[in-house]
């Protein structure tokens, strides 16, 4: 039996133990249909496992493409004399923003924020305000746990700052509040630090699907390979039937 319809067997071997309590029961239909097609060479089962395979992969890569699309953009803006990165909503894609824009969304997840002791712990990290302004802050922390800096505040510590007396017209200016329980959850910069975050994750897992992508194009090809074969022996089997 030919190497390649060896390792379209085995891989698909290995697809149908982990497609069941993982992928579902469609996944398990097609490699369930590549294992028995490239063992028994039966050509419309391979045909079908290879038609079902370009499909995933094509899906797979607009996936991979959309998710570029909508984290292409995202990258923080540096203020003078900060460490750390400021972050607004228009620097993000329309497709993200809207997953934050709804009051109703927001407000259950400014509650949950509320809850965490992420802007907490700055207060016991930073006490100097150089120290804080040097300081490489995550993305929630930057958004949430601060008022912009281009609100020109005046430090205290990392969670309580002095207004100036003339403010800056941003309405993020305004929805600061030194309440430990409001702080900056309800700015927009508070959402552009989730959505920050959100990008990085969504762009680690796009490396993860384009290593995918990669995978299940090498199957794809020891597929082909597989067909080639079923296809040749089912050639020569009739040559030889009619030779007999």
């Amino acid at each position: 039996m030919a190497l390649s319809n060896n390792v379209i067997g085995a891989i698909n071997f290995i697809a149908v133990l982990l497609s069941i309590p993982i992928i579902g029961v469609l996944i398990l239909i097609v490699a369930l249909a590549g294992f028995i097609g490239a063992i028994w060479r039966i050509q419309c089962l391979i045909i079908f496992y290879l038609i079902a395979m370009l499909v995933l992969i094509i899906l797979v890569v607009c996936l991979v493409v959309f998710v570029y699309m909508v984290t292409i953009r995202g990258h923080g803006t540096i203020e003078p004399n900060r460490a750390y990165l400021e972050y607004r909503m228009d620097d993000f894609s329309g497709f993200l923003r809207r997953r934050v824009s709804s009051s109703f969304k927001w407000d259950g997840i400014r509650h949950c924020l509320s809850q965490t002791n992420m802007c907490a712990e700055l207060n016991q990290s930073f006490r100097m305000a150089q120290d804080f302004f040097n300081a490489h802050l995550t993305p929630m922390k930057s958004g949430c746990c601060k008022p912009p800096t281009q609100c020109g505040y005046t430090f205290v510590n990392p969670t309580y700052w002095i207004s100036p007396i003339n403010m800056a017209e941003d309405m993020d200016c305004l929805q600061w509040s030194n309440d430990q329980t409001q702080l900056c959850y309800a700015c927009d910069s508070c959402k552009a630090g989730l959505l920050a975050d959100l990008r990085k994750e969504w762009k680690r897992a796009n490396v993860i699907l384009i290593i995918t992508v990669i995978v299940l194009i090498a199957i794809y090809i020891i597929g082909c390979c597989a067909f080639r074969n079923a296809k040749t022996e089912d050639l020569f089997h009739k040559y030889k039937q009619g030779y007999t």
